[in-house]
């Protein structure tokens, strides 16, 4: 399995400083130890023109500019760049949409390793992609629209995917969304999906049972992957030999919780991942997130991060550290 993370020091609409490039260098260096490492980023269509208080909230301005950390870092020292491009404008907008992958395609594509086209577009909450109008026709034709457009650049070594959230009972139910997507011909969609992408968030913003019980952390994400893999999937005629990657997954340290009980969900999520890569086919696993957004916030998406947000490390940080050397695949040597 490869590990990954996502470096920026956001989460929705919630950031409290800018990142430090410096710091991010030397934390994911530390995590990685020369590693194949995939990096999570993200840039939005929303829409034109996009309105300059959502972008201003999402920290849009300058994502076609750069991202957190400078070109060269993502294809440095085996790092893999897994790219999200996200749909929410507040109109429908494919043709608009379609033109943003394109552009999104000659900005970054050279940079590329995984395409994620659309968030979470079966979780309807606002600045999610699930709530934007057109979104379930954004993802159908943008995925093979993707593939055609990385295709005629000679970017094939790509793998394009999307990401669900599950499962559907934190979402009131998404019926819809696999309804109709198993109304689409498999050669028109599934067969141009290389990955299926999970975000997993299964004690961070409701409660769950305590630790050993049914209903607690560990327990609520095997029901998640097994729902995704057993029941979502097979609608949506995605096959069994299509990877799922964990694209995110985090658990917050803030109050109530506590940077011990932080630990001791990351372990017990990562114990269940791990043992489930095989037979369910999990291939990439990529933790949400390095940095708090706000750690003084007392909303779960502020103390995400394994370390805070001035870089103090939280004990998870080890944690993590560990599994990705004892787990993951062994460093790359490079030769010219």
């Amino acid at each position: 399995m490869k590990f990954g993370i996502y470096p920026g020091g956001r989460a929705g609409t919630v950031c409290s400083h800018p990142p430090d490039v410096a710091a991010i260098r030397h934390l994911v260096d530390d995590l990685s130890n020369g590693r194949p490492f995939v990096i999570r980023e993200y840039v939005h269509f929303l829409g034109d023109p996009a309105p300059p208080d959502v972008v201003t909230s999402l920290g849009a301005e300058h994502e076609l500019a750069h991202l957190t950390m400078p070109d060269d870092w993502y294809v440095d020292g085996n790092r893999e760049l897994d790219l999200v491009v996200s749909y929410i404008p507040g109109a429908a907008d494919l043709s608009g949409w379609l033109a943003f992958l394109d552009t999104v395609i000659d900005r970054y594509g050279h940079l590329t390793r995984y395409l994620q086209v659309t968030l979470e577009p079966n979780f309807p909450i606002p600045l999610i992609d699930g709530s934007a109008p057109g979104v379930l026709e954004a993802l159908v034709l943008g995925i093979p629209h993707a593939r055609s457009a990385l295709d005629r650049r000679g970017l094939q070594h790509v793998r394009t995917g999307f990401s669900v959230a599950e499962p559907p009972e934190w979402l009131g139910g998404d019926d819809q969304f696999w309804s109709y997507l198993s109304s689409i011909p498999y050669q028109n969609f599934a067969a141009h999906v290389d990955y299926v992408g999970l975000g997993l968030y299964p004690d961070a913003f409701s409660p769950v049972a305590p630790r050993g019980n049914p209903g607690d952390t560990a327990s609520l994400t095997t029901h998640a992957l097994h729902h995704l893999r057993g029941g979502s999937l097979p609608r949506a005629h995605i096959p069994p030999h299509t990877p799922i990657h964990i694209v995110e997954n985090g658990t917050p340290s803030g109050s109530p919780r506590t940077e011990q009980a932080q630990c001791d969900s990351l372990s017990d999520m990562l114990g269940v991942i791990i043992t489930e890569q095989e037979p369910l086919n999990i291939t990439h696993y990529e933790l949400f997130s390095l940095r708090d957004a706000d750690s003084s916030s007392t909303e779960p998406t502020g103390t995400l991060g394994i370390v805070t947000d001035t870089y103090r490390p939280k004990p998870a940080l080890a944690v993590y550290r560990d599994i990705v050397r004892s787990t993951g695949p062994l460093p790359v040597t490079r030769h010219p």
